[in-house]
C-alpha cells in the first residue's frame, strides 16, 4: 500500500525564478529514475518566500530515497541544484526531506 509524503525544503528567495525555470524541463532521465524507483504522483509546490512543500506517494519512502541515491543522474541533479537551497550545509536537498506528520486526511 502507498503511502502519502510531505516534506518541506526552503529555496533561496533570490533563484526562485530559475528554480521555477529548471523544473519547466527535469531531465527526461531524472523522472524516469524517480519513476522506477518507487516515486509516484510527486509534486513541487512553491510559495513566494521560498517555502518548498514535496508530496509524493511511495510504499517505502527510506527505500525510495536510497534508490534514488543509488544513481548517476539523481548525484548529477543534486550537484546541480546544490546552489538553490537554504539547509543544513554539507547535505544536499534529498537528504534534507524528512517527512511531516500527517494529521488529517479527507478520503473520498
Amino acid at each position: 500500500m502507498k503511502k502519502r509524503i510531505c516534506f518541506t525544503l526552503q529555496v533561496k528567495r533570490e533563484l526562485l525564478e530559475e528554480y521555477k525555470l529548471r523544473h519547466r524541463s527535469v531531465w527526461p532521465e531524472m523522472q524516469a529514475a524517480l519513476r522506477e524507483t518507487g516515486w509516484s504522483n510527486y509534486s513541487l509546490f512553491l510559495r513566494e518566500d521560498g517555502l518548498l512543500v514535496g508530496y509524493l506517494e511511495t510504499e517505502d519512502f527510506e527505500a525510495a530515497l536510497a534508490g534514488m541515491a543509488a544513481t548517476g543522474v539523481n548525484r548529477r541533479w543534486q550537484e546541480d541544484m546544490a546552489r538553490f537551497f537554504d539547509g543544513v550545509p554539507g547535505r544536499k536537498a534529498d537528504e534534507q526531506m524528512w517527512p511531516l506528520e500527517e494529521v488529517f486526511h479527507l478520503e473520498g
